[in-house]
């Protein structure tokens, strides 16, 4: 039985050995120290970041969906879902295009709406950077937040 156990954690630690090695060097794997949903052209913020950038008075954007946003959001954010960006753009494309800086944000590190608001912004020359590990990350900071539908 024990060479048995052993036969199984050889084959296990093999296995293991040789998808790491393909990942690092076949040119197409996964970034394993790093978001998977940033891309080339991306720029991400750390929390302390964005904080200091909200003291200055920039722009944030809620990419989460608009009930997660009314339920408690970053003080002075607009919402901006990512499943709904059309119709919310065109309310605040005045505003966004007026604004120096933008920060966007979702629901944390397994999100993707942030990057994706982002990437869209930029589509149309706006630009902007995304709070990276989002809302999680602005939270566990001690940072304020707002309840409730206004910024």
């Amino acid at each position: 039985m024990p060479i048995r156990l052993r036969r199984i954690a050889f084959i296990l630690l093999a296995a293991t050995g040789f998808g790491l090695a393909w990942n690092t060097f076949s040119g197409r794997g996964v970034a394993l120290g790093r978001n998977a949903y940033v891309r080339e052209g991306d720029e991400e913020v750390s929390a302390k970041e964005a904080r200091a950038q909200l003291d200055k008075g920039a722009l944030f954007l809620d990419a989460r969906p608009v009930a997660f946003y009314d339920m408690s959001h970053i003080p002075g954010a607009l919402p901006l879902p990512e499943d709904d960006f059309d119709k919310h753009f065109a309310k605040l494309e005045p505003r966004l295009r007026s604004s120096l800086d933008i920060v966007v944000y979702c629901s944390g590190f397994g999100c993707e709406a942030s990057h994706l608001v982002a990437r869209k912004l930029k589509e149309r020359g706006i630009p902007a950077v995304v709070l990276s590990e989002g809302w999680p990350a602005w939270t566990e900071a001690g940072y304020p937040t707002k309840e409730g539908a206004q910024p």
